[in-house]
């Protein structure tokens, strides 16, 4: 017997588009000056060597231009930018149940809790600039594994361990927004597997910006030491507003010697977001770096995860899928340096534009001289859904030895009418026929991704195709 509603009808935009009001929500001024560092700076009770950290990122970002080989920005006004806001009550809780009951609803919305329970071995939640919830399951601290919240991590006993390692990967030199968040940063999780650990379920952070006009700026290290194995998810979503915001996160990776670490995200900004967030990882000897990457939200993003295969026979894996739509320009892409030998790379991507959106590819692949042995793949695949959208690949590689095997393949093209007249005479609808024909394009991300998040994938690529026509 046919269903009668459709799977795309059932797909409801106010799971991610509620919001809360925020009017005891404490902030600082707009805009971005040495008083409102210092004021970041004092909320957060920086070490000394934090609180001068910021203020010099801050002269790198008064000196460092605004990016001028991608798509436009010029509707992002750090003048009106709100770079730190809280909760009235701002205290970070470990059990769930003390968390405030309007900031619990937004996660309960979300299905947060739920899948803690469920799958995942450690959760953090942030809400605006603060991390209102962070527990991990006593069997994984058990076994050495640290999972807290960054600024804890600053003020304790690792507290070394993040000053020889934050933004050591993305230095505030790099470009713009690495310095803006070195200034501003708060929030973010720490995690640490120690040598040899295996986790065998994820750990999980989950990131809600909902303040109109704000930046989120968390940061994110993991160290996974010699012979560790770590799944980390990370999860987003903001609530659609009339004017921008901002995300510039740092994310920082360091995969040891034989170490395994793979970093999957599912990012649902709203479309009135800049996301301008940076992802680096550094892989040591026989260790690997797997990157599962699904772009669904923003206005505008810049967004390139970095590998950097710094020992002999390191290995890294891309796997994204980016959807464009009306209003949105997608610039994402991967870049990989092999800086030793008898390292390898893959990498797998999917991007999807329709609406007139404009989705843009960008893969750097650098060998150095001393990576003899090198094998690198990059593949990309496009899908137009229209012909008023836009799709490009800009590959780069740069080779400078000659013992290696480097290769790239793109392709670009759009759905065929057929498969959608045979789905159609199948009993399906034509929004139906080419939802499940998008979901397919995006199926070897979905599959690399836990349960609950290719359910989300899935989900999200059924609203996004609600009302195309080809």
């Amino acid at each position: 017997m046919s269903k009668e509603k459709t799977y795309v009808e059932d797909i409801d935009r106010s799971l991610y588009d509620f919001r809360n009001e925020d009017r005891d929500a404490y902030k600082l001024d707009e805009g971005l000056t040495d008083d409102i560092v210092r004021q970041i700076s004092k909320e957060k009770n920086d070490p000394e060597w934090m609180a001068e950290f910021r203020l010099s990122c801050l002269e790198k970002y008064n000196e460092i231009p605004v990016p001028d080989w991608g798509p436009s920005i010029e509707g992002l006004d750090m003048d009106h930018i709100l770079t730190y806001v809280r909760p009235k009550d701002n205290k970070m809780q470990t059990k769930w149940e003390d968390v405030p009951d309007e900031i619990k609803d937004t996660f309960v919305k979300l299905g947060i809790p739920q899948a803690e329970h469920k799958s995942l071995a450690g959760v953090g939640a942030q809400y605006d600039s603060e991390l209102v919830y962070h527990n991990v399951k006593d069997e994984v601290a058990a076994m050495g594994v640290i999972y807290t919240d960054l600024e804890s991590a600053l003020h304790g006993e690792y507290a070394d361990m993040i000053k020889s390692h934050f933004m050591k990967l993305v230095p505030p030199t790099d470009h713009k927004f690495a310095a803006l968040h070195g200034a501003v940063w708060s929030g973010g999780s720490f995690v640490y597997v120690p040598p040899g650990v295996k986790v065998e379920i994820p750990l999980q952070s989950y990131f809600r910006l909902n303040a109109a006009g704000a930046g989120q700026f968390e940061h994110t290290l993991i160290i996974v030491d010699e012979g560790a194995d770590l799944h980390f998810i990370e999860g987003c979503s903001a609530p659609k507003y009339n004017v921008a915001n901002l995300h510039a996160g740092c994310v920082e990776l360091f995969v040891g010697k034989n170490a395994r670490l793979r970093y999957s995200t599912i990012e649902n900004w709203s479309k009135n977001m800049y996301n301008l967030n940076t992802k680096r990882a550094r892989v040591e000897e026989g260790g690997k770096v797997e990157w599962v990457s699904g772009s669904f939200g923003s206005h505008v993003s810049y967004l390139y995860p970095m590998s950097v295969l710094s020992g002999e026979g390191a290995r890294c894996e891309f796997t994204g899928v980016t959807f464009a739509g009306h209003g949105q320009n997608l610039d994402t892409g991967t870049k990989v340096v092999h800086a030793a030998p008898n390292t390898s790379s893959y990498i797998n991507t999917k991007s999807i534009s329709k609406s007139g959106g404009i989705s843009t590819f960008r893969s750097a692949v650098t060998v150095s001289e001393k990576a003899h042995g090198t094998k690198s793949a990059v593949s990309c695949e496009s899908l137009m859904l229209d012909d008023i959208s836009r799709s490009d690949t800009i590959p780069a590689m740069d080779v400078r030895c000659a013992d290696c095997d480097i290769g790239h393949e793109a392709r670009i093209g759009r759905i065929s009418d057929e498969t959608v007249f045979y789905l159609m005479s199948r009993g399906m609808s034509e929004e139906d026929a080419r939802a499940l024909i998008v979901s397919g394009f995006a199926d070897n991300v979905s599959k690399e991704l836990p349960l609950e998040y290719a359910v989300e994938m899935n989900n999200l690529i059924r609203l996004e195709m609600k009302g195309t026509v080809g």
